[in-house]
């Protein structure tokens, strides 16, 4: 793929899709809700510390490529937003799906089900299966399944918006049992919390504009 990114330009533009897609409400994005959003500590791997200009660079990069530009909304403070649906033509799945591998880096078809649900339904493993055979079957290929790791008995994607990640930096981050029963619970609960400190930082960030208005 030619669109290659750095690690900031991965997780900026993996959290304006998450934030499309989960709290629409909330998007497009100020620069503040952006940061936040990179810097969540679930839903994210690594997890980062990132300032204002990391992520502005990191938008001023992607603005001349056709991936961010920002949003007509906001008077008072800039917003901004993904293009990938007028750059890449794709379906909410496999925004959702692409996202989840931004964020994240590789995962089995079965960690996408759990972790995508958020922001998309799919009815069932076989949907997400088609979902990445698109991604996998474009003219250029927006990701690819990596060789199986000894002692496990499914394959994992990643995205190929930047190099392959290192077998062996990965290897410990999928060591971990798919989420399922209590463990599948506990994800979920995470990402609910974790979803909900970021509606409550949107709101507050949303409410100080508000009373700007009246200074």
């Amino acid at each position: 793929m030619s669109l290659q990114l750095n690690e900031i330009e991965v997780r900026v533009l993996g959290c304006l899709i998450e934030k499309e897609l989960a709290t629409p409400e909330y998007y497009p994005l100020t620069l503040n809700a952006l940061v936040s959003a990179c810097n969540q500590k679930s839903n994210r791997n690594p997890v980062m510390n990132l300032d204002e200009i990391a992520v502005q660079d990191a938008l001023d990069s992607l603005r001349p490529r056709q991936l961010a530009y920002r949003s007509a909304e906001g008077a008072r403070a800039a917003k901004y937003c993904h293009n990938l649906e007028g750059l890449l033509k794709l379906e909410v799945a496999e925004m959702a799906l692409l996202a989840e591998l931004l964020l994240r880096g590789p995962q089995t078809l079965g960690e996408l089900r759990s972790r995508a649900d958020r922001m998309t339904a799919f009815a069932d493993l076989a949907a997400v299966e088609d979902s990445v055979q698109s991604l996998l079957e474009r003219d250029e290929a927006l990701v690819v399944r990596l060789p199986r790791q000894p002692g496990r008995k499914e394959h994992r994607f990643t995205h190929l918006l930047a190099d392959l990640p290192d077998p062996d930096e990965t290897m410990s981050a999928a060591a971990g049992p798919p989420a399922a029963g209590s463990a599948g619970r506990l994800t979920e609960l995470e990402m609910e919390v974790a979803q909900l400190r970021t509606e409550l930082d949107e709101l507050r960030q949303s409410f100080e504009q508000f009373k700007t208005q009246f200074d």
